[in-house]
C-alpha cells in the first residue's frame, strides 16, 4: 500500500480441512484529517454451505472491528455464482458492489481467458465510486485463472 498500514490481521475462515481459506483485514491511514480505511481481502470456499458460514464470519468481523461510519472496501474471490453472498453483504453491511453501481452488474472474471462467471467482487461503503475496470490483458491471464478487478474510490466529500 502507498498508505501506511496501521493495523492488520489474517483470519482463518476455512470451512473444511482440505480447503484453506482466509480473510486479510488491514486498516490504512489515508492522511491528515482523513478517516482510516478498512480493507478486507477474501477468498471464499467452493461449497455453498461453507461460503454461507464464511460470509457470516466476515459480517461478524466487520460488525465487531469496523466502525459503522468508517470507509470500508471488501474485495476478492467470492466463488458466489448464485449471488447469495452478494445479497447478504448488501443487506447486512450496507455495502455496494462497485461494478454493479458503475456498470449495472458484477464483472465477469472467470476463467480469465474467456470470462463467463462473476466470481470476483469489490464492495465499498462510505466511499464515492469513481470508476471500475476489469483487466483482461493476455499476459495477466497467465498470472491467474481470474481476470483482475480495479476500482477508483474516493473518500466521501463532506456535504454542506
Amino acid at each position: 500500500s502507498r498508505f501506511p498500514i496501521v493495523e492488520q490481521a489474517n483470519e482463518d475462515i476455512s470451512a473444511h480441512p482440505f480447503e484453506s481459506r482466509g480473510l486479510l483485514h488491514c486498516t490504512l491511514k489515508l492522511g491528515p484529517r482523513q478517516p482510516e480505511l478498512h480493507c478486507i481481502n477474501v477468498h471464499l470456499g467452493l461449497f455453498e454451505r461453507g461460503r454461507k458460514w464464511q460470509v457470516k464470519a466476515l459480517c461478524d468481523r466487520i460488525r465487531a472491528t469496523v466502525p459503522k461510519d468508517a470507509p470500508l472496501v471488501i474485495a476478492g474471490d467470492f466463488n458466489d455464482w448464485r449471488y447469495k453472498a452478494n445479497r447478504t453483504l448488501i443487506g447486512e453491511l450496507g455495502v455496494v458492489e462497485v461494478f454493479q453501481a458503475v456498470r449495472g452488474r458484477p464483472a465477469r472474471t472467470f476463467p480469465s481467458v474467456l470470462p463467463v462467471f462473476r466470481l470476483d467482487r469489490i464492495y465499498a461503503r462510505g466511499l464515492d465510486i469513481v470508476d471500475a475496470r476489469v483487466h483482461y490483458a493476455f499476459p495477466a491471464a497467465r498470472l491467474s485463472d481470474h481476470a483482475a478487478l480495479a476500482a477508483t474510490l474516493e473518500t466521501v466529500k463532506k456535504r454542506r
